[in-house]
C-alpha cells in the first residue's frame, strides 16, 4: 500500500472515530469513497437536527454549538483563481510559455492542449496586492515560474500544504465536534487533523504542517508550523520554507459562507507578514461531497515511465 492510499484509510477512520464523539449512530462502511461520503451526509443531518453536545472553548464564550456560528462542518470550496496566482494576473496562452517569433507561445509539453492549458485572469487575494518578497526570493519565485511544468508539485500528486489546500479546484470537508475538528481534502486524500490543546514543537517537519486550533470570539484560528518547505502556494512558483508560519482565520458568515483569511510569516523570503482573504462557499447540491482523487495513480507514468524498456512514445 502507497502512503496515498495509508491517508486514505487514515481519513476514512478518524472521520469515523469522530462522527462517534458527536453522537452519530450510523457509521461508513465498504469502500475508502463511500466512507468519506457517508461522512457528509450524516454531519448534515446531524447539524440539521441540532444533535451534538457543548464544550467550553479555550477562548471562552459559549463553545461548539451544533448549527450556530463556530459550527464549520462541511463541505467547502473556494470560487477563485488563486491556485494559479495569489497575485492579480492576466489572462495567457499557456503556465509554460517559451519564446517565439513574435512573443512567448506555449512550451511544446501543453501546445497540444489549446484553449484548455490556457490561464485565466484573476484579481489578488493578497491584501495591497503583492506578496512583500526579498530580492533574492523574489528571483526565486521567478525561476520557480519560468519552470512551472518541472517543477510545481502538484503536477506530481505532492500534498498541497497550507494555505495552499484551501483554494485548489477541489472541495475540502470540515468535521468538527466539541472537543475535535479534522479537514478532509479531495486532492491527493490529504488529510490535517487540527489539535485543541497547544501540542508543542513538532517532532518533524511535513507537507501538511502541524496544526493548532483555538477559538477568538466566533473565529476559528489555526498555526500552522513545521511544514517542510516543498510545496507551492499556486502554479506561480510562490513558496515559502520550513520557517514558515500560517495563521489562518474561519469566520462563519452564514450556514453557506465562510470568510478565510490567512497571514504568513517567513523573515527567510519575506520583508514582513503578509495576508490573503477569500470567502469560501458551502456544497449544498444532492452531490456536494467529497469523491476520489487519488491522484498519485495518475502520475506514474510522467515519474516513472522513463525506467520503461520500452518507454510509450
Amino acid at each position: 500500500m502507497d502512503s496515498f492510499g495509508a491517508f486514505k484509510i487514515a481519513s476514512a477512520a478518524m472521520a469515523a472515530a469522530l462522527l462517534s464523539a458527536c453522537g452519530a449512530e450510523t457509521a461508513a462502511e465498504g469502500s475508502s469513497e463511500a466512507e468519506t461520503s457517508t461522512t457528509a451526509e450524516v454531519q448534515s443531518d446531524e447539524a440539521d437536527a441540532g444533535a451534538g453536545t457543548t464544550q467550553a472553548s479555550t477562548a471562552g464564550g459559549e463553545g461548539f454549538e451544533p448549527g450556530g456560528k463556530r459550527d464549520l462542518n462541511g463541505v467547502w470550496r473556494a470560487m477563485n483563481r488563486a491556485n494559479f496566482d495569489l497575485e492579480a494576473h492576466h489572462a495567457r496562452h499557456a503556465l509554460q510559455l517559451v519564446d517565439g517569433p513574435m512573443g512567448p507561445v506555449p512550451d511544446k509539453r501543453v501546445v497540444a492542449l489549446g484553449a484548455v492549458g490556457a490561464v485565466p485572469a484573476g484579481p489578488s487575494v493578497v491584501e495591497g496586492g503583492e506578496i512583500p518578497y526579498t530580492d533574492e526570493a523574489r528571483a526565486t519565485r521567478d525561476d520557480n515560474r519560468a519552470n512551472w511544468i518541472d517543477r510545481d508539485p502538484e503536477i506530481k500528486c505532492y500534498l498541497p500544504g497550507v494555505p495552499r489546500a484551501t483554494y485548489m479546484p477541489y472541495p475540502f470537508q470540515i468535521l468538527q465536534s466539541a472537543d475535535q475538528t479534522l479537514f478532509v481534502y479531495e486532492y491527493a486524500n490529504a488529510v490535517r487533523n487540527v489539535f485543541l490543546e497547544d501540542p508543542g514543537e513538532a517532532p518533524i517537519d511535513s507537507w501538511m504542517g502541524q496544526s493548532y486550533g483555538r477559538w477568538d470570539g466566533d473565529t476559528f484560528v489555526v498555526e500552522v508550523t513545521a511544514q517542510n518547505g516543498r510545496t507551492w502556494f499556486d502554479r506561480s512558483g510562490n513558496f515559502g520554507t520550513p520557517t514558515l508560519k500560517v495563521t489562518e482565520r474561519y469566520t462563519k458568515i452564514d450556514d453557506s459562507h465562510i470568510r478565510y483569511q490567512a497571514t504568513l510569516e517567513d523573515p527567510e523570503v519575506y520583508t514582513r507578514p503578509w495576508d490573503i482573504e477569500m470567502v469560501l462557499y458551502r456544497l449544498v447540491e444532492d452531490d456536494g461531497s467529497l469523491q476520489e482523487f487519488n491522484c498519485v495513480e495518475f502520475v506514474e507514468e510522467l515519474m516513472y515511465g522513463h525506467l520503461r524498456k520500452e518507454p510509450v512514445q
